[in-house]
């Protein structure tokens, strides 16, 4: 081959090729995807029937493990989000006291 010629040809072709083999790795991808979704939904199904066999609710596992897929429409518990307690001002002081109490001890022994 002269001198300052590029082989443009061979590089298309490689290109081109691994082109191809990324779209043979999205479509297994894609494939896997699919089946991996088939067996959530029958699992899910299973743990349903498993379910209403025992007579057990379920509390906020479904709600928190993805969204509509394992969580029934009439199920009140799904949208909300827990809210946390407010501790009382006296609460708070008692438990700080008692902490200061603990870290004390601890100095003295440590």
């Amino acid at each position: 081959m002269p001198r300052g010629r590029r082989n443009t040809k061979v590089k298309g072709d490689v290109l081109v090729k691994s082109a191809e083999l990324i779209g043979w790795a999205i479509g297994g991808i894609e494939r896997e995807i699919s089946q991996t979704r088939e067996r959530l939904s029958s699992l899910t199904a299973q743990a349903a029937k498993l379910r209403a066999r025992a007579g057990v609710t379920t509390g906020g596992a479904t709600a928190s493990s993805g969204g509509a897929a394992g969580s029934s429409a009439g199920d009140p518990e799904v949208g909300r989000k827990r809210r946390r307690r407010k501790m009382s001002p006296e609460a708070r002081k008692r438990i700080s006291e008692m902490m200061k109490k603990r870290w004390a001890e601890r100095r003295k022994k440590g």
